[in-house]
């Protein structure tokens, strides 16, 4: 199978298999809106795996009949974290049915089936396949478009190649939808900074606003490329879209991860009160102005000032923090004006977290990066205790990088981090905080600069821009002598004006034979 990256960076950019696929249905979408498309394809996507992975353990148990299994006996199933999928709700029954005009019917008694047989995936699927603007014939090419993935392949191979078509599949909606898709989708490379640089190999993991799910699933991830175990992690989640909701748990499903994403709007219902997270990653809505926070003026978790109404971004930090377990640490993505804005009193919170010592690192990004928004944007990176035994003593310090200049165009509008670039950020806070391994941490400047709160931070008046700290990039020794070079570039520079003086008489010149003279 084709790989997605590109030969040399080690970023998402070339066509591989998930994106000729993307191409092939993206030809069926005819003119249905992306936003409404995305639940037709999304869905029947799911349904595969679903199916997939029943499959292959009915073929298994069906091999085990004379050892007393049942094949059909949904307790087999929920047993192995495997969704019953009742008769009339298998993929090939569905496939064999795609010629018929009765297809979109079809599928919605299946989804309605599937969940009438599973509870945890009670009212997260798709039901309007049958509707008359979807053309069932298209629907049915792309039933067997779907049915070509992973087909036949094992339960744990199939998860895989359809997390990874479901993963790219959101990416390319969230680029199509533009400003819309950016609510539920953050780009995969800048959730890797974030998990990368977290490293959260074990506890509880929490997102507030999780959108369609990529934190988890970058996390798990992260486990299990460092040959960690999966349910070293527990993961609890909160999504206000009712839609997007949906997209998070048919993601989490797909992969494979049990995780609690509720349903409502965080301020105003948080659904998971008493939590302390070991670790918060999130990317929470920039400069949100509809939050409500009026209603909100008294909220024990303005711990560090009460924030504006007109603008939600440090009610999401005080909500992060106000979750973190007392070692937790928090990652999260915020407009760069939260950095150094002293609106509606935005700057004196700012000013309380870091005289609290609540800051360990920022961030500051690269612009392009997201679907939503051109700005540039930052990560924040929140330590309840920088002396909890994990890591070196980092009271009083902060970490300053600066990665503006980091990234490559995949395209005329979008920018990635590479693997490169995200191994130098995630190693110098890893070498900076004191990780084991992660060798011995140097400042460089216009890159990277370890700062006081004493000396520095409260000498810039609490602004947090990385670009303040890590000063210019130290220029490269040519080898010349000062004066040698000073002599070489005064006679270039009167060599420059005279041939100025020259063309100055003769435009004078050519404008006084016009009869333009003076």
């Amino acid at each position: 199978m084709a790989n997605s990256k590109s030969k040399n960076n080690g970023t998402t950019a070339t066509i591989g298999f998930e994106a000729k696929l993307w191409a092939a249905a993206d030809a069926l979408r005819n003119n249905m809106d992306a936003a409404e498309y995305k639940h037709v394809v999304l869905g029947l996507i799911f349904l595969k795996y679903i199916s997939d992975a029943f499959e292959a353990k009915h073929v298994e148990l069906d091999a085990q009949k004379k050892q007393g299994a049942d094949p059909e006996d949904p307790d087999e199933y929920r047993a192995a974290s495997i969704f019953w999928v009742p008769k009339e709700a298998r993929w090939q029954h569905l496939k064999a049915s795609a010629p018929q005009p009765t297809i979109g019917t079809l599928v919605d008694d299946a989804m309605t089936a599937i969940e009438r047989d599973n509870p945890s995936l009670k009212g997260v699927l798709p039901k309007d396949f049958g509707r008359t603007g979807l053309d069932k014939q298209r629907l049915g090419q792309l039933i067997n478009l779907v049915s070509d993935i992973a087909l036949g392949a094992p339960a744990d191979r199939a998860k895989d190649t359809l997390g990874r078509v479901y993963e790219y599949f959101l990416s390319q909606f969230a680029s199509a939808e533009g400003k819309k898709g950016g609510q539920f989708y953050t780009p995969s490379r800048v959730v890797r900074v974030l998990v990368e640089m977290l490293a959260p190999y074990k506890g509880r993991v929490y997102d507030p606003c999780c959108g369609s799910g990529g934190m988890f699933v970058n996390s798990e991830k992260f486990i299990e490329a460092h040959s960690g175990k999966l349910g070293d992690i527990s993961i609890y989640g909160q999504e206000s879209n009712y839609t997007t909701w949906r997209l998070a748990k048919m993601n989490l499903a797909i992969r494979g991860i049990d995780a609690q994403i509720a349903h409502g709007d965080t301020f105003h219902n948080d659904k998971h009160p008493d939590l302390k997270a070991d670790y918060v990653l999130a990317n929470p809505p920039f400069n949100d102005s509809d939050w409500r926070g009026e209603l909100l003026k008294d909220d024990k978790r303005w711990v560090y000032g009460v924030p504006s109404a007109g603008n939600a971004n440090y009610a999401w930090v005080q909500h992060f923090i106000h979750h973190l377990a007392p070692t937790g640490l928090a990652g999260f993505v915020l407009a760069n004006g939260s950095m150094s804005s002293n609106q509606s009193g935005d700057g004196e919170i700012r000013k309380a977290i870091i005289e609290a010592d609540l800051v360990d690192c920022m961030v500051a990004l690269p612009g392009q990066l997201f679907y939503s928004t051109q700005i540039p944007v930052c990560l924040w990176f929140l330590a309840r205790n920088k002396n909890n035994g994990r890591f070196r003593d980092r009271r009083g310090e902060t970490l300053f990088i600066d990665a503006r200049k980091l990234g490559t165009m995949v395209d005329r509008v979008h920018r990635e981090l590479t693997d490169e670039d995200l191994a130098k950020i995630a190693g110098t806070y890893h070498a900076w905080r004191g990780d084991k391994d992660a060798g011995e941490y140097k400042n460089v400047p216009g890159f990277c600069w370890s700062a006081t709160l004493l000396e520095d931070i409260r000498k810039h008046g609490h602004v947090l821009t990385p670009g303040r700290y890590v000063g210019a990039e130290a220029a490269e020794d040519d080898g010349e002598p000062f004066e040698e070079k000073m002599k070489r570039l005064a006679t270039r520079l009167h060599e420059q004006q005279a041939e100025a003086a020259k063309l100055d008489a003769a435009i004078t010149a050519n404008l006084k034979d016009l009869g333009y003279g003076g």
